[in-house]
Order: C-alpha cells, then structure tokens, then sequence
C-alpha cells in the first residue's frame, strides 16, 4: 500500500495493493496492523457506514461538536469529489481545505483524523460512498458548515447541478462557528 501525506495537517491519501487478473480483483480495504505501522493510523474504527447517492448530491459539510469522528473513506462503486476541511484550532492547517475524487476505479482511500469537516459530491451517475470512523454518530452533536462558503472557496467541480439538503443549504457560515 502507498500513504501519501496531504496539505492538511494528519490527513492521507491511501492506494492500496490490488490484486487483479482476468477474474477481477481482490484488495485489503483495512488491516489494523498494516494501517497502524504504515499509515500511523492507530484509533480504532467503531462504526463503518456506507450511503448511496445520485449525481450532483453534495453531503456536508459535517461534523461533531464533540466526540469528533477520524474517517477513512473510500467509493466502492462511482466516483465522488470528497474534501475535508480543518476546524480544528490548534491545527498548522486550521481553516484550509482540500479535495479528492475518490472512485471505485482509482480505489484510493481518504484518511481523515478526528477535527475536521467533511463533505463529497456525486460525480457519476451514482455512488456507492463507504467510510470507517473512530466515535459513533450522535445526531446531538452534529455540526454543519456551509458547503459554498465563500471564505473558503472550495473549489467544487462546476459541470454538475448541484443538490443538497435543507439543513446543508442552510447551514451557518465557517466564520459563525465558535471554537472552544
């Protein structure tokens, strides 16, 4: 597997091995040993989740207030632009975001550790989008960012229309947050 270290602060960018012949393919998604010794990824996963979602859907960006969630992403079917953005204050990155298209062509895994938001868009017809986390979801600590703010300029593909929830296009702006 490669590790690739991103412009954000303890974020990752994953390729795993892949195994292929003319049957197909075979892949370790997670390994806690190899992810721990390779990646540095200790904390253990508690909860996998796995949406489905059509094109031009944007999800976030989400987070919690407390209890943050560390991810480690990845699009088993379609393809998706998946960014994360640094909320957490004490951070060297704090306030910058980055994205990448995750498919289930290129296989990559995204890791995201504990204090940062996160959000994807549906680039293709649909998307099969999974994601491995450290603390349980708890809707009382759901935490939303404006997906256009534009302080923070996140470069969203522009060919797709896109759709979101209510509570996503209404949510506050970065700089309305407050941080303890």
């Amino acid at each position: 597997m490669q590790v690739n270290q991103t412009k954000l602060h303890g974020c990752l960018l994953i390729q795993p091995e892949v195994h292929g012949d003319q049957r197909g393919f075979f892949l370790e998604t997670y390994r806690m040993e190899r992810y721990k010794e390779i990646a540095g990824i200790e904390l253990p996963f508690v909860q996998d989740n796995h949406s489905r979602s059509t094109q031009g859907i944007l999800r976030g960006l989400h987070f919690q207030k407390s209890k943050p969630q560390g991810k480690l992403a990845r699009v088993v079917q379609g393809e998706v632009y998946d960014v994360a953005l640094d909320i957490r204050p004490e951070s060297p990155t704090f306030g910058q975001w980055e994205g990448h298209v995750l498919s289930g062509e290129n296989k990559l895994q995204f890791w995201m550790p504990p204090g940062l938001a996160h959000g994807f868009l549906v680039l293709s017809e649909y998307a099969d989008f999974e994601y491995k986390c450290t603390e349980y979801y708890d809707a009382q600590l759901e935490g939303t960012i404006f997906w256009n703010d534009p302080a923070l300029a996140i470069d969203w593909p522009q060919d797709i229309q896109i759709r979101t929830s209510e509570k996503d296009a209404n949510a506050p702006l970065f700089k309305d947050l407050i941080f303890d």
